[in-house]
């Protein structure tokens, strides 16, 4: 069953949202995004990896594509190189034949097992299971026995012998069934392996150089492995190729905002701003096919000031705020330019030009992101992470003049800048007990936050610092955006802090008395439950309690989506503001 919200404004009267994964497509997004480019892969990699990731040439050439014409003379280079490659293959595959070489292989493996099998001290039931693994040549059975065996057992010390030569005969078999041979020299064992070795490197190399033609990607060309299959000349050539490309690679890469270090390449602050760009238009692209009857959801309406100034239309932007005769002369322009029928203009996306609008304040939000040491499973903190940038751009694009902050919960809980969104990362699990009862005195000095297990879950502290910044926005509508999968397991009594686990009743009845507080302020408690390999009844009843205090609401979401629902909340709530 699914219990989605009605899209119209009206008063929130709280409750709890069953969404799951059988949500209703019109009024909520669908689960599936769209695939990403090369710098939202990019960014991907970096809020996974909390910001430190950085990226090699060869990763830069996989997420910023050149042109193949951008590189003049690319193809012969490579074209000469190729043909002495698929030379040097055709010489080999004509002179070699290994299959008796095989077939020697497996002879090997059956004369080192017979007198093993043949040990009459041997016990009955391994001599059968022994005779089983080496029949059917299963390497890791052969491994496990030879564990389980008593160490002065005589077939225990021949087994790693047969095990070598099974690998052995895994090899060449693998030499003589990869490739088309049609030779007749018959190779030994060790010159077996060194054809499969060459062969293997040559078809590597012979990939990587299609690639590169294909798509301009010289960069990944391994030189060095290259070196041994080519004359100088050439090499040299195509090592010139690559130099220019990596160039190219560089202005592309800078141009798109990254940045380098001693370490590899990251996204700088503009490529930021594009990855976040990258999510909202995922995000906005996925409600598309739910869009009739609703309200755009961006505000067009009291409060919000059209500006002289234009920008180019992007995914969300409102038709409302089309600037027509810009958008028509740019069509007209482009048309030109492009030898088409300025008098019969065909309007595009890119033609599209939107007043800038400046918006007052309606809104003032904390969210509050759960990082404690349960959101590493399913990787909630990377959807959390993403749902975080894709509403700062959002609010920084669209609504300037709302009021948004971001706050990190864990053993305790911090007001995290925006520019560090990036690096947030769940808090390591330092106390495996099965249970914990700790007491630390915060008024303390010598008690810092370094000395605390860092993977516990404070709401209670979140929600107090959460209603301290809302009591300084200057508008009546305020609420709390909760991220989090499971129950409280810390809370601050006076100076004292209290790390508890299991959920204890003194836990939940502290965060409840804050969440009553925030009610009475005015504030609204909206809590966003991801999934947890922990979460039970017992979670999802006191989410239901922690949210009713404060005629909020409990959604359900499934992780990678995250991001959809809190900004479609976002935008509903705003429609609500404008709507009193």
């Amino acid at each position: 069953m699914s219990d989605t919200p009605d899209p119209t404004p009206r008063p929130s009267l709280g409750g709890v949202f069953h969404t799951y994964r059988g949500y209703d497509p019109a009024t909520f997004p669908p689960p599936t995004a769209p695939p990403s480019d090369g710098l939202r892969g990019l960014g991907d990699e970096m809020v996974a990896s909390g910001g430190r990731r950085r990226f090699t040439a060869e990763e830069l050439a996989e997420a910023i594509r050149l042109p193949p014409e951008a590189l003049a003379g690319l193809g012969p280079s490579i074209d000469a190189i190729l043909a002495r490659l698929e030379s040097r293959k055709d010489k080999i595959l004509a002179t070699w034949n290994p299959a008796p070489t095989a077939s020697d292989a497996a002879r090997i493996v059956d004369d080192l097992a017979r007198p093993v099998l043949a040990d009459e001290g041997l016990d009955d039931a391994v001599r059968s299971r022994l005779t089983r693994e080496i029949r059917e040549r299963q390497i890791h059975g052969l491994e496990r026995l030879w564990y389980l065996l008593d160490r002065d057992t005589p077939a225990r010390g021949k087994i790693p012998g047969i095990v070598q030569a099974m690998a052995d005969q895994d090899r060449v078999e693998g030499l003589r069934d990869g490739w088309p041979f049609r030779g007749r020299r018959v190779p030994t064992i060790e010159e077996a392996f060194e054809i499969r070795e060459e062969l293997e490197a040559i078809d590597r190399l012979l990939e990587q150089l299609k690639e590169a033609l294909r798509d301009a990607k010289p960069v990944i060309v391994d030189l060095e492995e290259l070196r041994e299959f080519v004359e100088e000349a050439d090499l040299e050539n195509f090592a010139e190729v690559r130099r220019r490309a990596e160039e190219l690679l560089r202005q592309a890469a800078e141009r798109e905002g990254l940045v380098q270090d001693e370490d590899g390449w990251s996204l700088g602050p503009s490529a930021m701003r594009k990855y976040q760009q990258a999510l909202l238009a995922s995000v906005f692209d996925s409600m598309q096919g739910g869009r009739h009857g609703r309200h755009d959801p961006v505000d067009h309406d009291e409060g919000v000031h059209e500006l002289p100034s234009t920008r180019p239309w992007e995914f969300g932007d409102p038709l409302a705020g089309v600037d027509l005769p810009a958008s028509i002369l740019n069509c007209v322009a482009r048309e030109a330019s492009t030898g088409g029928d300025p008098s019969r203009p065909a309007i595009r996306g890119e033609d599209l030009e939107v007043h800038r609008t400046r918006a007052t304040t309606k809104c003032a939000t904390v969210v509050i992101m759960d990082m404690s040491g349960s959101m590493r499973w399913g990787g909630q903190y990377v959807a959390c992470k993403k749902m975080a940038m894709a509403l700062e751009g959002l609010v920084r694009r669209e609504y300037p003049g709302d009021r948004l902050h971001f706050m990190e919960m864990y053993s305790v809980a911090r007001v995290v800048p925006r520019g560090e969104l990036m690096n947030l990362l769940p808090k390591p699990v330092t106390i495996n007990d099965p249970v914990v009862r700790l007491r630390a005195d915060m008024s303390d000095p010598d008690i810092t936050e370094q000395d605390l297990p860092p993977h516990f879950t404070n709401i209670q502290h979140a929600l107090r610092l959460a209603r301290r910044l809302l009591a300084n926005a200057d508008t009546p509508n305020r609420q709390i955006v909760l991220i989090t999968d499971g129950l409280p397991t810390a809370h601050f009594e006076d100076d004292d802090l209290f790390l508890l686990y299991p959920p204890d009743p003194r836990t939940e009845a502290a965060t409840m008395r804050e969440a009553a507080l925030l009610g009475r302020e005015g504030g609204v408690l909206n809590v966003f439950l991801v999934p947890s390999w922990s979460q039970n009844e017992e979670d999802v009843r006191f989410a239901h309690r922690l949210a009713e205090s404060t005629s909020g609401r409990v959604v359900f979401t499934g992780g990678e989506d995250l991001d959809r629902f809190v900004i479609w909340d976002y935008l509903s709530k705003r429609r609500q503001v404008i709507a009193r």
